[in-house]
């Protein structure tokens, strides 16, 4: 099978060296950036630099790009993959992307399937791209009615042989839904944390939980603004839900109410206790 990925950076970069750890598919690699494209041959990330005439060779397109490039590159090359092959994406919204390019690419013979890897790093770029990425993360893909069954086994039998931990099904809008959640939302928290005036005495103060709490708020503001105003209603959700959250814990501090603030923290406790106990559940 041959398999194409359009932009080498830290997603498409390790997807390309996790199909290649993994199976003995042929991967063709697509960058703007040649520097990438050198450094993923000598690599050994990708088989071929490809041309965009060479997409009508591929059985599957995994666009790698942020949302607008991603919809850009498929309006703009309808005609060049191959009829009866798969089209997917990375992106982390899925709605705008699956409607945008679905029904042009049905057009021309080719299934478009929306799709997320859920794994990252605080860095971008092929250089910080590695094969064991997925290992322990799920490949969360976005069917719609419309969507053939075996065009659906055939991307999840994909994901499981490069090397994804699990593949999750889910409708195009409850991914945006959970994600503005358990993503998005974690990466604005994160990122109006550090801007407290108490950063700057930090060193020496701080240890795991500070490391936790700050990691994502190392972010590419191009790609993760993107995101955020496609998704927007769910997560101004998000926002004001923890906003309401934060105001129970000040005013408990404020009102120096030991009960109120203990029985906070209890329900706190409890709900990520229940979440653990369900994530177990799952996985064992």
């Amino acid at each position: 099978m041959k398999i194409a990925v359009i932009g080498l950076g830290l997603i498409g970069g390790s997807l390309c060296k996790s199909i290649k750890k993994n199976t003995s598919y042929t991967v063709m690699g697509f960058d703007i950036n040649p520097k990438s494209v050198k450094k993923a041959l000598e690599q050994e990330a990708i088989d071929i630099e490809m041309e965009l005439d060479d997409l009508e060779k591929a059985d599957i397109t995994i666009v790698a790009l942020y949302p607008e490039q991603t919809v850009d590159f498929i309006k703009n090359n309808p005609d060049k993959f191959k009829k009866g092959s798969i089209v997917t994406d990375t992106c982390g919204i899925k709605e705008y992307i699956v409607e945008s390019v679905t029904d042009i690419l049905a057009e021309k013979s080719v299934t478009f399937i929306g799709a997320h890897p859920m794994a990252g790093r605080e860095f971008s770029g092929f250089d910080y791209s590695v094969d064991n990425l997925f290992e322990k993360a799920s490949f969360i893909i976005t069917p719609t009615k419309k969507t053939p069954m075996k065009k659906l086994e055939q991307l999840e039998d994909f994901a499981l042989a490069a090397g994804f931990f699990k593949v999750v099904l889910s409708s195009p809008q409850e991914h945006d839904k959970v994600i503005a959640f358990t993503s998005q939302l974690a990466h604005i928290v994160s990122n109006a944390y550090v801007k407290s005036p108490s950063l700057k005495n930090e060193s020496g103060f701080s240890a795991g939980s500070f490391l936790d709490l700050t990691r994502v708020a190392r972010l590419n503001e191009e790609m993760w603004s993107d995101l955020f105003l496609l998704n927007k209603k769910p997560l101004e959700e998000e926002i004001e839900t923890i906003i309401k959250h934060l105001e129970e814990y000040n005013k408990a501090l404020k009102e120096n109410n030991k009960e109120e603030l203990k029985k906070l923290l209890r329900i706190g406790r409890q709900l990520k206790e229940q979440s653990m106990d369900y994530y177990n559940s799952l996985n064992s």
